[in-house]
């Protein structure tokens, strides 16, 4: 069996998160495998999967900052604000200029109250919204919180006379839709707008750069985890070393001193092993997960 862990996938088109995460379980050989942030079939890009004790992890790199590429086509709507839905709308878009688009784009950057796209995984009463769509309902979701940090307009590529394709690089909090910024985009320019591209080219600190393909990892099962439990912690949290009697006490769930490290951080045994991510509050250092070995 694969070494607890994680793995950063370079994700394929037109394979579910769920399917990735169903291909490591069969290379790694455990079911103990999950997915740190949900990618749609057409996306691409870094998929964080986790394997073993790692797979507790995942909770924070599902709130962590991701950057993306992708490209907006406007003068056409879809029912899903991206390329996999019917469209349900064309308005010729040859005369945006791009001084419009750059200006619809800047009012999409900041803090901003997205309503999330009508076919996301957002549960609704108990049920999927995309899943009431499906069923012909229609769903109105609430506007979240969300801050897009960097949205920078890379290319505007005018290739037939009715529609205008924006490619943008994009850095955002964790609950932000790409394809939200495109039917916004689109609905502030007047002419509609859709998703028709979408790379993840960052997450938290893992990056393209590292992601290995599905095709190189089935030529190393099952030893598919490129980032050991105690190496993935230390690259993504703050790191506290904590000596013999402290690790002792850690490892069974008792509270240490504060460090007055802004948490959550990842706490270290004298032998390098990671025993649990820990916050400090009231005075004290708590565990939030113990990882260390039973």
């Amino acid at each position: 069996m694969s070494t607890d862990g994680l793995i950063v996938v370079d994700k394929p088109g037109g394979m579910t998160s769920h399917d990735v995460v169903a291909r490591i379980r069969r290379l790694a050989r455990t079911r103990r495998v999950g997915h740190g942030g949900t990618l749609d079939p057409m996306a691409t890009g870094v998929l964080v999967i986790g394997v073993g004790r790692a797979t507790r992890l995942l909770t924070y790199v599902i709130g962590a900052g991701k950057s993306y590429t992708a490209t907006v086509r406007l003068g056409q709507a879809t029912v899903t604000d991206d390329a996999e839905g019917d469209v349900i709308a064309t308005t010729p878009a040859g005369q945006v200029t791009d001084e419009a688009i750059r200006g619809a784009l800047a009012a999409l950057t900041g803090e901003i109250d997205q309503v999330p796209s009508a076919v996301s995984a957002i549960k609704v009463d108990g049920q999927r919204a995309y899943k009431r769509v499906r069923d012909g309902e229609t769903v109105e979701l609430p506007a979240r919180r969300v801050t897009v940090s960097r949205l920078e307009l890379l290319a505007v590529r005018r290739d037939s006379p009715d529609v205008v394709d924006v490619d943008i690089d994009v850095t955002c909090s964790s609950g932000t839709y790409i394809r939200a910024i495109a039917r916004d985009a689109g609905l502030a320019l007047g002419v509609g707008g859709h998703l028709s591209a979408l790379r993840r080219t960052a997450v938290g600190g893992f990056a393209l750069a590292e992601a290995a393909a599905l095709d190189e990892l089935e030529e190393r099962a099952p030893e598919v985890v490129n980032l050991p439990l105690d190496a993935a912690a230390d690259r993504f949290f703050p790191r506290r070393d904590a000596g013999a009697d402290e690790a002792k006490v850690l490892s069974h769930g008792g509270p240490l001193d504060p460090a007055g490290i802004l948490g959550p951080y990842a706490v270290f045994g004298p032998d390098g092993g990671l025993i649990a991510i820990v916050s400090e509050r009231d005075g004290r250092a708590r565990a939030e997960i113990v990882l260390a070995p039973a």
